[in-house]
Order: C-alpha cells, then sequence, then structure tokens
C-alpha cells in the first residue's frame, strides 16, 4: 500500500497535473488528494468516455493528464480510446481499478465479468499495461515504463490498481455548488427555411480569430468544414462519438488564453448529453459550444434523431451554460457568434442532407492533429 501522495507526485514529476475520471472507492484517496492539492486540478466527468476525451483535448493542449475510473465503466472508454487516441496518437495514462478482481475480496455482482477481463480488454485494444505500485519502490520504475511507452509510441498505457493499493486519504475541500441562470431561452419560432450547415460553417470560418482552435465532430460536420477551407487550427474528429465537446473543453483548461471553438451536431451531442452538465460546471470563458442540429444522422443516411422531442438550449441552460442563444437564422448565429463573450452555447437549425462531392480530409489524423499541434506552439491565443 502507498500514499497517494507518492505516486501523485511522481505524476507531477513527469508533467501529469490534470486528472479526470469518474469515482471508484478504490480511487478514493487519489481523488481527494488531487481536489486538495493547489497546484493540480481535477474534472469530474459523467462518464468515463468523456474523461478520455477531456484527456485528449488536454494533451493537444500540452498538458498531459491522468485519467481514472473503476472497471466497470471501462466499456465507456473503448470508443474513444480506441478511435481517438489510438487513431490520433494521443498518449494518456489510464488507471481502472480491479473490482471483481478473481479470487479476490468478495465484490458486487456486477463485477464479475469484467473482473475477468479487464487486462484482457487493454490487450485487446493494443494498450500496453501493468498493475499499479503497491510498494514506494515501485513507482518511479512503473511510471518510467509507462511515460517511455507513452513519449515513443504516443498510445495510452495502462494501469490496472487492486483493491487496497493506495492508503486512505480524508478530502478536506468542499464543493462549491455554481448558480445556474434561470429563465428560459424561448420557443423556438416558425421558421420557413433553414441555413445549411455549409453556411453556418463558412461563416464561422469567415468570423473567427486567428487563434481560435476549431474543434468540429466527426462525420460530415468535419468533412463540410475541410471542404469549405482546410486549416492548421482545425481538427476534423474520426469516431470519438459524441467526444468533441469534452475534447474542446481539456483543449480550453489547458489553453485558458486561447478560445475554442467546437462544433457539434445533435445526434453527437446526444449521444454523450452527461458531458454538458460538466462544461456547464467547468465553465471555461474561452469556449464557444456550437450545435448544428439538423435533426438526423445525416452522415449515417440521415435517420431522425429525437432532437425534433428535446430542448438542446434548454438542456445547456439547465446545466450552467452563462450564454445560451437560440439562433432562428444565420444572421442570428452569426451575431451570436461574434458577440460571444464567455462559455456560450449556439443552437442553430440547419438543413439536412449534403452536396455529393463532399470530400475525406487527404491528411491521416494523425498529421491532422501534428499540424495543430505545431500551429498552437506558434500562435498565441
Amino acid at each position: 500500500m502507498i500514499p497517494a501522495s507518492s505516486f501523485i507526485d511522481s505524476c507531477k514529476k513527469h508533467g501529469l497535473t490534470l486528472w479526470t475520471g469518474v469515482p471508484c472507492s478504490y480511487l478514493k484517496p487519489f481523488i481527494n488528494y488531487v481536489i486538495d492539492a493547489p497546484d493540480l486540478r481535477y474534472v469530474g466527468a459523467t462518464n468515463e468516455g468523456d474523461a478520455v476525451g477531456i484527456a485528449a483535448g488536454a494533451d493537444l493542449g500540452g498538458q498531459p493528464s491522468v485519467v481514472m475510473f473503476q472497471n466497470s465503466g471501462f466499456g465507456n472508454t473503448v470508443n474513444p480510446l480506441t478511435s481517438l487516441n489510438m487513431i490520433f496518437k494521443v498518449p494518456t495514462l489510464v488507471i481502472t481499478t480491479l473490482r471483481g478482481e478473481p479470487g479476490g475480496a468478495h465484490d458486487e455482482p456486477q463485477h464479475e465479468l469484467m473482473g475477468q477481463i479487464t487486462g484482457g480488454l487493454f490487450d485487446l485494444m493494443q494498450i500496453p499495461w501493468e498493475y499499479f505500485p503497491t510498494e514506494v519502490s515501485e513507482i518511479d520504475a512503473v511510471m518510467g515504463r509507462a511515460v517511455a511507452h507513452m513519449t515513443e509510441k504516443r498510445t495510452p498505457y495502462g494501469l490496472i490498481m487492486r483493491k487496497d493499493s493506495v492508503a486512505d486519504y480524508k478530502l478536506q475541500t468542499k464543493a462549491s455548488p455554481k448558480p445556474v441562470t434561470e429563465g428560459s431561452v424561448g420557443p423556438w419560432g416558425p421558421q420557413a427555411s433553414y441555413p445549411t450547415r455549409r453556411e453556418v460553417l463558412a461563416m464561422i470560418q469567415a468570423k473567427v480569430r486567428p487563434t481560435d482552435a476549431l474543434v468540429a465532430t466527426t462525420g460530415f460536420t468535419g468533412r463540410a468544414l475541410y471542404a469549405l477551407d482546410d486549416r492548421p487550427s482545425q481538427l476534423y474528429m474520426v469516431g470519438s462519438m459524441g467526444c468533441a465537446s469534452s475534447f474542446g473543453l481539456g483543449l480550453a483548461i489547458a489553453q485558458p488564453q486561447r478560445r475554442v471553438v467546437v462544433l457539434d451536431g445533435d445526434g453527437a451531442a446526444l449521444m454523450r448529453l452527461g458531458a454538458l452538465a460538466t462544461l456547464g460546471y467547468e465553465r471555461p470563458d474561452n469556449l464557444i459550444h456550437v450545435l448544428l442540429d439538423n435533426e438526423v444522422h445525416d452522415s449515417t443516411g440521415g435517420q431522425s434523431t429525437v432532437s425534433h422531442s428535446v430542448d438542446l438550449a434548454g438542456v445547456a441552460l439547465a446545466c450552467g451554460y452563462p450564454t445560451v442563444v437560440r439562433a432562428h437564422s444565420l444572421a442570428e448565429a452569426e451575431a451570436a457568434f461574434v458577440n460571444a463573450r464567455g462559455l456560450t452555447f449556439i443552437h442553430v437549425k440547419t438543413a439536412p442532407g449534403e452536396k455529393g462531392d463532399l470530400p475525406r480530409p487527404k491528411e491521416t489524423p494523425v498529421q491532422v492533429i501534428d499540424r495543430m499541434r505545431g500551429w498552437l506552439k506558434e500562435t498565441k491565443g
């Protein structure tokens, strides 16, 4: 058993200062210690996959991170780990607990199968792993191997934590609730027509600051942005279903001097609606969240989403976004974008459908993120 401070100090030596995840009783000492530490930051995610997205965005922004969760939630991370971290080559230290360890202490029934396959999941995703250190003398060697892999291969490294690996640490800090803006953003009025996706994206490209970073959700949104004007300041996400806003949050935290624009879709946002709560609580004042809502899964055949029956702007308001705008036209969307101050949610309805000549980026995901890393270093927010 080791004290939380010993492992965390080793992480700090390697530049890992942002921690994000979902609680587990095995992880309680870590989470409590990081929350109390004045030189560390903990971002509590509503979903393990969201935590992976946050950490990936922070890494792009120059702040390597640690993700932690219990293995019962490991399944929620499979999509971003395989289609974000592994495809874009984004390293993250992943700590998962080993609830339901075969031959170990009695545990709840929901942990039984996952306890048997936790290591196998890492193997299946081609992510190397080892057991979390239980002696202080082991920490430096474990961290050395983890950091060496993440530096050389640029992919995640896993640590599987058994019960009683870390000594108890009692939380001293109390959570500070943040007020939520009361009222509503008003109903949708009658609209004779909707702007197209490309019209909204072209407007944003015309109005962004030279130092703004753009994160476009997977599917037609990223491809349409690329078709309009390919720029090193733009990240075209692939896979990573619903993770664009969490990724943008991580980037905004790592680069507070730079404005981050997240270009989201209704289908993607609905997949990980809890991410809005995390964004609303963290409230980075350098993030604009634009939701392009055409009420369909456009890139998979135009099947309807349920956004026509969900007040997504109202959800953002209830989650704590200080400014929420329901844009009824391209002109209103432009005004909201130009006048945005602080964390802002802009909900704009767009027409479904896309031109048949929509290209895919010629650059690989690794080339796209590498040039964006270079651009972030070259420009100041």
